[in-house]
């Protein structure tokens, strides 16, 4: 049985990405790690969200077929919710709870934290769409 790409699939992800998202928003340790980190180390955080993000929803899931899923620009939509959400739920909480003034952190560093906490946020919403 192939699960179609639905509506309530973005809403599980956020559920999920908000959940795991929030702890290392506001933890200064990873606000320190960030300021520490070039933009090579950056570039890992992303690849590593999108290989996380592709295994765990169609390499741990033997259900699921990417190929029979609806794509945009030939990538899953799934897996194009998956991380966006996994982003805009930092982001949220980045701004929301005015982490880089409470940090006395630059706009460069929270887009580093964005970095590392889209790796749980993501693992989050994954989860939460397998459950689900």
């Amino acid at each position: 049985m192939v699960r179609r790409f639905s509506i309530s699939d973005t809403a599980q992800h956020m559920v999920g990405g908000f959940l795991l998202a929030g702890p290392f928003v506001v933890t200064e340790e990873v606000w320190r790690l960030a300021e520490n980190m070039s933009l090579f180390h950056s570039f890992f955080t992303v690849l590593i969200v999108l290989v996380i993000g592709y295994g765990a929803l169609y390499k741990a899931d033997a259900d699921r077929d990417p190929d029979k899923e609806s794509e945009v620009a030939g990538i899953p939509l799934r897996l194009v919710s998956l991380v966006l959400v996994s982003y805009f739920s930092v982001a949220v909480l980045i701004f929301v709870l005015t982490a880089p003034q409470t940090f006395e952190a630059t706009y460069l560093t929270a887009f580093k934290v964005m970095g590392i906490a889209a790796i749980f946020s993501e693992i989050g919403a994954a989860t939460a769409d397998t459950i689900f």
